[in-house]
């Protein structure tokens, strides 16, 4: 039984190294052309023999002929409509003078088209204007739409966009997460029919390790289809007072003189509340350097009230000797 047991996994070993090397060579290799992957079961029913060798056999023909029907679905789906898998970036910068209004439009936009947002974050400029900096996910066939409308809804600055093919990466990955499926099923054949504890537990090693991989492209599947299903826009948002690259209507004196007035008004509510947000964050060293200063203002008098006090009078006219 050691014998043929050994024998088997020996040429499970060489089935599925053979059906790896086939997955793996291309995308179009592993799903355009036929494997030799009925030899394996025939080869291992010689080697072992009587009814056990012929379960096994049938066994085996079972589980490759399920991959063999696994494989052709998955050519099949990439045959129609191409099959390619591909995954669409873009990178935005954007502009606007009504920072609010136009983030809150951006989120409805994201929303509408079935998207959602990755991540966000908005800081402070020396100026005291806002830059918000987004990641967002859309649909891919909603990608080009997202990108039209982000561009009425904000004055676009900068754009740019990607688009990788990660067709022959995603069916080899696909091709050899069957064959370790089908590795799978017929080590737990294997299982079934095995009578002493040494070759239980060199199986059960066996089917953990074709667990493991099973789970790890199993991952590498899931994220492949996340990327290429959802497309990724990154995106600037900075508030401005004046777009750029615009060209403005031309105002007279006493528009411009309004608008510089309104515009100095800005400014300096904009000091006032930055230097008083430094004296919030600084408030600690604020009141030391205070307590020093009265500190010291109060040594120097007493030192000053002291010295006068042990000054001698001044001689009058009476005291001088005669």
């Amino acid at each position: 039984m050691k014998r043929k047991l050994a024998m088997l996994l020996a040429a499970l070993c060489l089935t599925v190294l053979a059906a790896g090397c086939g997955a793996s060579s291309s995308g179009a290799a592993s799903f355009g052309g036929k494997t030799d992957s009925m030899a394996a079961p025939s080869a291992m029913t010689e080697e072992a023999g009587g009814d056990s060798g012929a379960a096994m056999d049938m066994n085996g023909f079972a589980a490759y002929e399920e991959s063999g029907k696994a494989k052709s679905q998955l050519r099949a789906e990439k045959d129609s409509s191409d099959g390619s898998k591909l995954i669409y970036t873009a990178d935005l910068n954007l502009e606007t003078t009504t920072f609010d209004e136009t983030v809150k439009n951006l989120s409805a936009l994201v929303e509408e088209l079935g998207g959602w947002t990755q991540n966000s974050s908005v800081s402070y400029g020396g100026s005291g204007y806002r830059y918000g900096s987004y990641a967002v996910r859309v649909p891919k066939e909603k990608f080009s739409m997202f990108l039209t409308r982000a561009g009425e809804l904000a004055h676009v600055t900068y754009t740019s966009s990607n688009v990788e093919d990660v067709s022959e990466m995603y069916y080899d990955t696909a091709g050899r997460l069957e064959t370790q499926k089908t590795k799978l099923a017929r080590l737990q054949d294997l299982l079934a029919k095995a009578e002493n504890m040494e070759d239980i537990i060199t199986i059960e090693s066996a089917i953990s390790e074709a667990e493991s991989q099973i789970e790890s492209l199993a991952g590498e599947m899931k994220h492949y289809d996340s990327q290429v299903d959802y497309s990724t826009v990154q995106f600037s948002l900075n508030e401005v007072y004046q777009l750029s690259n615009v060209e403005q209507p031309a105002t007279g004196f006493f528009s411009r003189l309004i608008g510089a007035l309104s515009s100095g008004a800005r400014g300096f509510a904009d000091f006032v509340q930055n230097f008083l947000l430094m004296l919030a964050y600084a408030w600690v060293w604020v009141a030391l350097v205070a307590l020093v200063l009265v500190g010291t203002v109060l040594v120097c008098r007493k030192r000053k009230t002291h010295s006068k006090a042990e000054a001698p009078a001044p001689e009058t006219q009476d005291d001088k000797p005669e």
